[in-house]
């Protein structure tokens, strides 16, 4: 009975984990499209994608990596601590091949952000999701 009990708790500690974990992409009404694959938006916060199809410039918002949600998104998008994340922005800023993302402690300061910025695209945990945020969905979903 102690081992089910420990295994019971195991489960939903991983499922709790694993629901935290998802991310979901905002994005002004000018710019970027309602949707995206996924190597779609890993090109655009690799800072290789400059500009919208329609010639707005885009314009990434990022959490600040030393946040939950930053960490969370350095280690699912980027593949990267958050360290690494920050020294990669660093080397394309100071070869000037792109601008730097704009960082943020908080989701609901980087929604206000994203919704009065034409050609701004960010990511928040889909916990901090408002319901009247434009989301742009990845691969047909709306978190990742």
């Amino acid at each position: 009975m102690k081992y089910i009990m420990i295994a019971l708790l195991l489960l939903v500690t991983h499922l709790a984990k694993s629901q935290d974990g998802q991310l979901a992409v905002i994005s002004n009404q000018k710019g970027a499209p309602p949707a995206l694959d996924l190597e779609e938006l890993k090109s655009i916060f690799m800072g290789e994608r400059q500009r919208w199809r329609n010639g707005t410039k885009v314009v990434i918002a990022l959490m600040k990596p030393n946040t939950e949600t930053g960490k969370i998104i350095s280690n699912k998008l980027y593949n990267m601590s958050s360290d690494e994340v920050n020294k990669f922005w660093l080397a394309l800023v100071f070869q000037g091949k792109a601008d730097s993302p704009v960082s943020f402690e908080s989701a609901a300061a980087l929604e206000s952000f994203v919704a009065s910025n034409p050609g701004a695209i960010g990511i928040v945990a889909q916990s901090d999701l408002p319901a009247d945020a434009q989301v742009t969905l990845i691969d047909g979903k709306r978190a990742f």
